[in-house]
């Protein structure tokens, strides 16, 4: 390949429309995990705390954490809704959460599993105690 100046032409192997391309472990500076990632599931919530305020400003986040305060400050959302809306892996996400959890500009909480269902004997044994009133 050459261009019209008889110079070699680098190959082109994206499109202009691509944008920069930033390997995901780049924003995380090569982690895959943090201390608080134990607790994020996908259906964890993510909820910015009232100091969080002022992330714009803050010149140790990256616009990565600084987009997952401002997405988490007027409405709470799961990571794997943070994760669709900024079109990041799941891993990232919760590398990146686990920084802002540890900075504590959020708060996670994890649903509350659902009761665990009673022995279907003891089941029975209400039943026939009702019917026998």
């Amino acid at each position: 390949m050459s261009d019209d100046d008889g110079q070699a032409a680098l190959p082109h192997w994206f499109d202009d429309d691509a944008g920069p391309v930033v390997r995901p472990y780049a924003m995380t500076r090569g982690r895959t995990t943090s201390p608080a990632q134990h607790r994020l599931d996908l259906i964890a919530v993510v909820i910015a705390e009232s100091r969080a305020e002022e992330t714009e400003a803050d010149q140790t986040l990256s616009p990565e954490h600084v987009d997952i305060v401002g997405l988490c400050r007027d409405t709470p959302q799961s990571v794997a809704e943070l994760a669709a809306e900024l079109d990041l892996p799941i891993g990232v996400v919760r590398v990146l959460i686990g920084d802002l959890v540890d900075d504590r500009l959020v708060h996670v909480t994890r649903p509350v599993p659902p009761a665990e269902l009673p022995d279907e004997s003891i089941l029975r044994d209400v039943i026939n105690g009702l019917r026998a009133l």
